[in-house]
């Protein structure tokens, strides 16, 4: 199992992303149409493609940053959206993160990590974000695959990991699931202790 910069970079470079829906998923599309402020600091690590921040730029949040491993996947959303500010483009590693936001988006960033990080995963995420802080996303509540990503998961097994960091708002299947994910997915919004 690589999971490297270089690993990921060529799935991008060879389009061997089927976990990339297209277009923002339904279940994050719908969170971020309730928002209001759109000052807020976001953070979409993981973000590949990112049509999660294509989608918010375009609707007006302008404080978004996007961080991947695969220096294809931070070109390609500079292609899509040239206005986007390259600043705000890092390729480079999650764990690596040292600033603070308002809202952290996860999307399929979780699953595609080895699992053996999981834990390391929460407490930077804890880190990442301002007191009372969220994180906000959708997460696979269904075994997967144990070889190589996407790696899935279930409510009790993520529930271990984030209750020691996060107030659980929302962990519940989500009722808007994109295509062959429905009935797959949970719903989260983890508010930071």
């Amino acid at each position: 199992m690589n999971l490297s910069a270089d690993a990921w970079d060529e799935r991008y470079t060879n389009n061997d992303i089927a976990w990339d829906l297209g277009e923002v998923s339904s279940p994050l599309k719908a969170y971020f149409d309730q928002l209001e402020n759109k000052e807020i600091k976001i953070l979409i690590p993981g973000g590949g493609n990112s049509h999660e921040a294509a989608y918010l730029f375009e609707n007006g949040f302008k404080n978004i940053w996007v961080v991947d491993l695969s220096e294809t996947a931070i070109g390609n959303i500079q292609k899509r959206i040239p206005e986007f500010p390259p600043s705000q483009l890092i390729q480079g590693d999650f764990f690596n993160m040292d600033d603070v936001f308002d809202l952290i988006i996860e999307q399929t960033f979780f699953c595609a990590i080895n699992p053996n990080l999981r834990a390391d995963y929460t407490t930077k995420m804890h880190h990442l974000l301002k007191s009372k802080g969220k994180l906000v996303g959708v997460l696979f509540n269904v075994p997967l695959n144990t070889n190589k990503p996407p790696f899935g998961g279930d409510k009790s097994e993520y529930l271990e990991y984030f209750k020691p960091f996060f107030i659980i708002k929302k962990m519940e299947a989500c009722y808007n699931s994109f295509g062959n994910r429905k009935g797959r997915e949970l719903f989260v919004i983890l508010r930071s202790k």
